[in-house]
């Protein structure tokens, strides 16, 4: 049995974390990236599908093109923030599980099964895209996700040709508490909660 983590710990993850607009001019290295991924793709998905694909968009071509396909502010996060991740869905995701969930044949639950594939994705993928923001809080690093793009312009610039369609969008380094607003309320358990 797990023991409960300390308050600085819940802090560092919860309570004074904060999605950040900003950052400091100090890099992410390719360690940190795969760090993220190593805890990220511990956490469950459905049948172990896993069906996120990252990409890292770290040089200054790569963020420009994202930007591109960006909505107001957004575009100028993106190119400034040390690195910007793509959080994408692979359509074909169910091709892996022989691999990823040998227990049974789960190809076939969802081969020809569009709809249950779109739902899958989707899901799954933004547990995952979750999953990653609490990775790079434990590690020590912010992030920034966002909507505000025209998914269809990135997935032409980047997934031409593939199965993988994109999710959402995460800047990612160290935040600069300058570029964020205080804490936006938070509601008593009372308010959205129901126990039955």
């Amino acid at each position: 049995m797990s023991s409960p983590i300390d308050n600085a710990a819940l802090d560092q993850l919860f309570r004074t974390a904060r999605s950040y607009n900003g950052y400091h001019d100090r890099p992410v290295t390719r360690e940190q990236m795969e760090a993220i991924w190593d805890l990220m793709k511990q956490a469950p998905t459905s049948a172990n599908c896993l069906p996120a694909r990252l990409v890292w968009c770290e040089s200054a071509d790569a963020k420009a093109q994202l930007a591109s396909c960006a909505s107001g502010a957004n575009a100028d996060k993106i190119k400034k923030a040390p690195v910007t991740v793509i959080i994408a869905m692979d359509m074909a995701f169910y091709d892996h599980l022989p691999t990823l969930f040998p227990p049974a044949d789960a190809r076939s639950w969802f081969a020809g099964n569009d709809a249950l594939i779109a739902a899958t994705a989707f899901r799954n993928s933004s547990l995952q895209g979750a999953y990653f923001i609490m990775a790079a809080r434990a590690l020590g690093l912010d992030t920034g996700p966002m909507s505000g793009f025209d998914n269809a312009a990135v997935d032409a610039a980047f997934f031409a040709g593939t199965s993988i369609k994109s999710n959402f969008i995460m800047t990612l380094g160290y935040g600069d508490p300058a570029t964020i607003f205080g804490k936006l309320p938070r509601p008593h358990f009372d308010t959205f909660n129901t126990i039955r």
